[in-house]
């Protein structure tokens, strides 16, 4: 069993740029979404803000799914669960890596965005994924948390495999928003955004990810099952991507996203 990184370091600089880096993309985003929703007349891209950042309260599965600790000397936590502590740049976190990226997302779905601008999209997720992450894991002297598994593939610490399946969840997240919003009439139905981020989250990262969970996770440690099981997760999470696609027109057709 590989024991969590508990005695590690904290880089308090790390944590500052974190923390006050995240709160305040959420700020400039909320504004933004207040924008968008009044242009449209509706409260669903603010909805999706306090979705994403209501999805963190439950980081603590994923964490301990994809062996993730967040060094806890000197850190600002907000709770402790599974016996990871959550810093308090959790929240604004999923609200910077997945609530900010859907509401462009989601708006571009609604003019009639193409399959191959979703694919652009994706990408320009999985760089800021990797951007975040690399930093987070990194700092500058030091990192606020490690994916301390035996995770296949890393550049500079950080497992691939994460930021594709994070892409994924984005993807498939934004476009179930945008086809609830697009069958329902009313604010009410929207507040099913703060259970279907969750779920979605989970269905992708836990669903598409569990190649790389159980292998991971072996009692006996194989590099090269981790490998197998990586690449499997990576091809699942593509597949979802590019099935998101396939429902949305050809590019030919795309004249708004």
């Amino acid at each position: 069993m590989i024991n969590k990184p508990v005695d590690h370091a904290l880089d308090l600089t790390t944590q500052s740029v974190l923390t006050f880096g995240s709160y305040g993309v959420w700020i400039v985003v909320l504004l933004i979404a207040i924008k968008m929703g009044r242009q449209q007349k509706t409260p669903f891209y603010v909805f999706i803000i306090f979705a994403s950042a209501f999805g963190a309260i439950f980081e603590p599965l994923y964490d301990e799914g994809m062996m993730l600790y967040f060094y806890s000397i000197d850190q600002w936590t907000i709770y402790t669960s599974f016996g990871t502590p959550q810093p308090v740049w959790t929240l604004s976190g999923y609200v910077t890596l997945y609530g900010a990226n859907a509401i462009f997302i989601c708006d571009r779905i609604r003019k009639g965005m193409s399959r191959n601008s979703l694919y652009v999209w994706a990408l320009l997720t999985y760089i800021c994924s990797c951007m975040f992450e690399m930093y987070g894991i990194n700092g500058i002297e030091g990192g606020a948390y490690e994916y301390y598994g035996p995770h296949a593939f890393r550049i500079f610490n950080y497992p691939l495999v994460i930021g594709i399946l994070e892409t994924a969840q984005v993807i498939c997240f934004s476009f179930a928003a945008a086809k609830l919003r697009q069958h329902t009439t009313g604010w009410a139905p929207l507040l099913g955004l703060f259970i279907l981020f969750p779920c979605i989250f989970y269905f992708s990262n836990f669903g598409a990810g569990a190649p790389t969970i159980v292998t991971i996770h072996l009692d006996t440690p194989n590099p090269l099952a981790v490998q197998i099981g990586t690449l499997i997760s990576i091809s699942f999470a593509l597949i979802l991507i590019w099935a998101v696609g396939k429902f949305l027109p050809p590019a030919t057709q795309d004249q708004h996203a």
